[in-house]
């Protein structure tokens, strides 16, 4: 295989800045809120969409990986960042399941169709997000995709708590701040 057909996906380099080793946050608001600044972050240093993610240990309250959105920096339309954290969750854990853990997903906005399908195969268990659908798209005009008519049902056979619309308003700011400043959408 020619080495140009391989590509590496990289997350903005102040990730590092914000990271610290055993991040602890204790409670839902925490977690949230840190999710939050990274989004505010990746939309002020222009490093891609107004998405972010965080993976905690629901067990200790221990961060295990962030994502952001870098769709545009990247050139690859599936590095949302629900999907950027869940990889690097899995490659900081040696494991391509985090089902054996009891791992949560916080988001800043509602997962689209194709995020809302990796969480099911990546072992999450529980899914809290900010902003949701119509948000999304009515805010900054993204096409958030066909998501099932009974997502919320399938989540709760797998056994996938869902938690929506937690700390709304903060979530929302970020889209409003990613149209102010005029971000692209794709």
């Amino acid at each position: 295989m020619s080495n140009n057909l391989l590509h590496t996906l990289e997350l903005p380099n102040w990730l590092s800045e914000v990271l610290v080793e055993n991040m602890i946050h204790n409670s839902d608001y925490e977690k949230m809120k840190f999710v939050l600044e990274c989004g505010m972050k990746n939309i002020e240093k222009k490093s891609g969409g107004p998405f972010s993610a965080a993976i905690y240990n629901a067990d200790n309250n221990e961060l295990i990986s962030v994502g952001v959105n870098v769709v545009t920096s990247q050139n690859c339309s599936v590095a949302h960042a629900e999907i950027t954290a869940i990889m690097m969750a899995q490659k900081k854990l040696g494991t391509y399941s985090l089902e054996e853990g009891d791992y949560e997903l916080f988001s800043s906005a509602q997962p689209c169709a194709m995020c809302t399908g990796a969480i099911v195969w990546a072992g999450i268990k529980r899914l809290i997000f900010g902003a949701n659908k119509h948000d999304v798209e009515t805010i900054v005009g993204f096409d958030e995709g066909p998501l099932h008519p009974e997502w919320k049902e399938e989540y709760k056979k797998r056994n996938i708590e869902v938690v929506e619309n937690f700390m709304n308003d903060e979530a929302v700011k970020l889209l409003q701040k990613y149209k102010e400043l005029g971000g692209i959408v794709y």
